[in-house]
């Protein structure tokens, strides 16, 4: 008996809705306002979804644009240096070691800490408007585990046969990783890239809580919850959940677009 899976936008749709509606529910329940006051944690979706409705998305736009830019600039420095540490322990097997307990210790470092001695060391914007640096590099260090974990993954899942080819016809490592490894490894690296977007937007976030930075998502929660506006505090969460939903969903596409192999569509000759 052949069972009918749900397709991928319908399963995405329903599980917006079910949120959706645990949302509201709670709001509506747990989270009621004290008597005597209007204020409540946790606004419904509908008081949400008014606020940006009122609001326009003009206000967000400047305070999403230096976020956004720091996720990138860290989004790009920190796969790159994992994807180059991944394939340098091809090139010496033996630091891999050294390479993984790295990548591990960089996942576990707490972010307050990691987050205080940067915002020392590197600083926050140097001007008004412009990224700041602890902001890019939490971004950075919230991606390099998962792409060299990712990528090391791939290069392991080479075709023994092609490499002993390769290495048959005289080919070095460096023709093995060129010719073998990096083809059959494009689909965990690339996945590992979609699952880094969400994660450098968030560390980018975090980045701004240190302070010394005037415009961006994290200093602007801070001074909504400062005010007590929590409709707003949950617009600006709502729309950083679009945004990161985007950033996952382009790089997704453009997986598929570079192996198609993966999702069993055809290859042109």
């Amino acid at each position: 008996m052949r069972v009918r899976r749900i397709p991928g936008w319908l399963a995405g749709v329903i599980g917006a809705a079910g949120l959706l509606a645990a949302w509201w529910i709670f709001s509506a329940t747990v989270f009621q306002p004290p008597a005597g006051t209007t204020f409540t944690p946790v606004p419904s979706p509908f008081v949400v979804f008014h606020t940006i409705w009122t609001d326009g998305l003009a206000p967000y736009i400047g305070v999403f644009e230096v976020t956004i830019t720091e996720a990138l600039i860290g989004y790009a420095w920190g796969n790159s240096l994992a994807l180059l540490v991944a394939s340098t322990v091809l090139l010496l097997p033996q630091i891999e070691t050294v390479v993984v307990q790295i990548a591990v210790v960089s996942y576990c470092l707490p972010v307050v800490a990691v987050g205080g001695i940067a915002i020392v060391v590197l600083g926050g914007a140097r001007r008004a408007g412009e990224p700041s640096a602890t902001a890019i590099f939490l971004a950075a260090l919230a991606v390099f585990f998962t792409t060299v974990v990712g990528a090391l993954l791939g290069f392991r899942s080479s075709d023994r046969s092609s490499l002993d080819v390769v290495r048959v016809y005289g080919g070095s490592r460096w023709m093995q990783l060129r010719k073998v490894r990096l083809i059959a490894a494009l689909p965990a690296i690339l996945n590992a890239l979609q699952i880094a977007v969400p994660s450098a937007f968030l560390g980018a976030i975090l980045g701004e809580y240190m302070g010394a930075t005037d415009r961006g998502v994290g200093i602007t929660l801070i001074r909504l919850q400062g005010d007590l506006d929590s409709a707003r505090v949950w617009a600006v969460f709502l729309l950083s959940a679009i945004v990161a939903l985007v950033g996952y969903a382009v790089v997704g596409l453009l997986a598929r677009a570079v192996t198609p192999w993966v999702s069993g569509k055809a290859v042109a000759a």
